[in-house]
C-alpha cells in the first residue's frame, strides 16, 4: 500500500484503514481497550502464523461501547473449537471510527477453520452530554440484548475458511464489529439501550489492503540502531520488533537514535511475511517522558485565541495506573511551551496548521508528557500535542459538491456532531479512496450519510472548519 499525497496548500501524507493486527490464536477485537493478551495453550504441536484485522463501524452517537469479550471459539468442519483468547478482556467497540490498531500476533493450531464465535458480556453505553453552557460531560446505560440475557453469542460461517499451515504465509481474519446496526434507537433517533451485536467476518491476507496497520500505540523497550530496528510494548503487555529503513518517514525531523526506553510511539506499516515482524512506513514519537494519552477533544478554553486548556476524552492510555482513566474526560493544561504537530504530515507549515489556537472540539489527538504530570485528571502536564486521523459521519449539504475544487459540506452528525456543530468542508484528492459503493466525488450527492476519514482542521486563516479526507465511505 502506497502512501498518498493531499494538497491542501502544501503536500499532506495520509494513510487508509488502521488495523487490529492479531492472531487466530489471540482473535480480536477492533478499537480495544484494556486488552489483556495472556497467550494461548493448545495440545498441538503444529502451528503456522495468522492474524486478525479488526475494525468497526460506530454509530456516531455512542462516545463508548464497552463490553467483556467472555469467549472467541474457532471451528473446523468436524466440530472441534480451539479457544482464541485468554481471559475477558473488556473492550471499546467504539474507540475507533474507520480506524483499527494494532493488537497482537501469535502462533495458532495448523488447520482449516470454518466458523467463528464471538461471547460478549454486560455491556455499558456511553454518550455525551451536552450542558447549555459550560464543558460537556460523559453519562452511562446499561445495554441490554435481547430478551434481556446477560450475554449474547455471535456465530457466523466463515465465507472462505481460515487455513493456518505450518510455517506458511500469515493468513488472517477481518472482524468489522458495526455498532450502527448493533445498538438499537427508537423514532426519534435516541438510544433506546436494547443491542443487538452484528459483526462482519471475512479471510484475509497479508497484502490485502485491510491487512495494513494504520495506528499502533506502544511503548519502547530496546533500540538497535545497527540492526535499523526497536522493540516495543503494547499497551496490554505483548511485544512486538518494529523495522525501520531508509524509507521509514519519521515526524518531527526525529529518528531511530532518538528513541529511549522513555519513549512512546505511534505506528504505521505492514505485516513482514518472512519473520512476522513490522515494517514501518511512519514512526511519531508521541512522548519521550513516559506517558501518553490519546482521544478526542471536547472542549477548548478559551474558545478563541491561543487556548490555555482543553477537555480530552480518553479512549488510549499507556501507562496504566494514573489519575488518567479511560472512557472519563481529562483537562489538558496548557503552558505554550508543547510541541504541536500533525501524524503523517511533515512540512514545517504543520505549525501553522496545528497549533494552540487552532485547537478544536472534535479532534482526534494525542498528548504526551512525565508520567508525575499524569497523576491529576483535572491538571494534566504534557510536552507534546499530536493530531491524529478520525472518522466524521454526517449528511452531504444540498448543492455543496463541487468537482472543480475536489470539496464537498457535511453537518457532522451524532456525538462528533454536538462537538462539531458548524457546517465543515471536506477536501479530497486524486488519491481520496471512495468505498462502499462510491467510485468518486461524482458519487457523492446532496443528502446522502457519508463517514469522511481524516484529519479535522481549524483554517488558520479564515477560521472555518475543514476535513482533509483520505477515505469517503458510503454510511448507512
Amino acid at each position: 500500500m502506497g502512501t498518498r499525497s493531499y494538497k491542501f496548500g502544501m503536500q499532506v501524507k495520509l494513510w487508509t484503514g488502521a488495523l487490529i493486527l492479531l492472531t487466530a490464536a489471540a482473535l480480536v477485537t477492533a478499537g480495544c481497550s484494556g486488552y489483556n493478551q495472556a497467550g494461548m495453550s493448545t495440545t498441538s504441536t503444529q502451528t503456522g502464523p495468522a492474524f486478525v484485522v479488526g475494525t468497526d463501524a460506530p454509530m456516531a452517537s455512542v462516545v463508548s461501547f464497552a463490553v467483556p469479550v467472555n469467549s472467541v471459539t474457532a471451528k473446523d468442519a468436524s466440530g472441534t473449537s480451539v479457544s482464541l483468547i485468554s481471559g475477558t478482556p473488556t473492550v471499546d467497540f467504539a474507540r475507533f471510527n474507520g480506524l483499527q490498531t494494532l493488537l497482537d500476533m501469535n502462533d495458532v493450531p495448523v488447520g482449516t477453520y470454518t466458523s467463528l464465535s464471538i461471547t460478549l458480556g454486560s455491556a455499558t453505553i456511553g454518550y455525551l452530554n451536552m450542558p447549555a453552557s459550560g464543558a460537556p460531560t460523559i453519562a452511562t446505560e446499561a445495554a441490554t440484548y435481547p430478551s434481556s440475557a446477560s450475554t449474547y453469542t455471535y456465530t457466523v460461517t466463515l465465507a472462505s475458511p481460515l487455513v493456518v499451515t505450518q510455517a506458511g504465509t500469515p493468513v488472517g481474519l477481518r472482524v468489522d464489529f458495526d455498532l450502527h446496526k448493533s445498538i438499537q434507537v427508537d423514532s426519534g433517533g435516541a438510544i433506546t439501550g436494547q443491542v443487538t451485536p452484528v459483526f462482519n467476518v471475512k479471510t484475509v491476507g497479508p497484502s490485502d489492503p485491510d491487512a495494513y496497520i494504520d495506528e499502533f500505540v506502544a511503548a519502547v523497550v530496546s533500540v538497535n540502531v545497527t540492526g535499523q530496528s526497536f522493540v516495543v510494548q503494547g499497551p496490554h503487555g505483548e511485544q512486538f520488533t518494529i523495522n525501520v529503513n531508509g524509507q521509514t518517514e519519521w515526524d518531527n525531523n526525529e529518528s531511530l537514535s532518538d528513541l529511549t526506553t522513555s519513549s512512546i510511539v505511534e505506528i504505521s506499516g505492514t505485516l513482514d511475511r518472512a519473520d512476522q515482524t513490522l515494517d514501518a512506513d511512519e514512526v511519531a514519537i508521541l512522548s519521550q517522558n513516559g506517558f501518553y494519552a490519546g482521544g478526542q477533544v471536547t472542549y477548548v478554553s478559551p474558545a478563541s485565541g491561543p487556548a490555555t486548556s482543553f477537555d480530552l476524552y480518553v479512549r488510549g492510555t499507556l501507562p496504566t495506573g494514573t489519575g488518567v482513566e479511560l472512557g472519563q474526560i481529562a483537562q489538558v493544561d496548557l503552558s505554550g511551551n508543547e510541541k504541536f504537530f500533525i501524524y503523517w504530515m511533515h512540512n514545517p507549515l504543520t505549525e501553522f496548521l496545528f497549533n494552540s489556537s487552532t485547537l478544536l472540539p472534535g479532534q482526534h489527538v494525542s498528548v504526551g508528557g512525565p508520567a508525575s504530570g499524569a497523576v491529576n485528571a483535572q491538571a494534566l502536564t504534557v510536552n507534546r500535542v499530536v493530531l491524529r486521523d478520525w472518522g466524521f459521519n454526517g449528511t452531504v449539504v444540498a448543492g455543496s459538491v463541487n468537482s472543480t475544487n475536489g470539496t464537498f459540506q457535511i453537518q457532522i452528525n451524532g456525538f462528533a456532531g454536538l462537538l462539531v456543530p458548524q457546517t465543515v468542508t471536506v477536501y479530497t484528492a486524486a488519491r481520496t479512496d471512495f468505498r462502499d459503493g462510491l467510485t468518486g466525488l461524482s458519487d457523492v450527492s446532496g443528502g446522502a450519510n457519508v463517514r469522511v476519514v481524516g484529519l479535522l482542521l481549524k483554517d488558520p486563516t479564515s477560521g472555518n472548519t475543514v476535513l482533509l479526507a483520505h477515505d469517503v465511505d458510503a454510511f448507512n
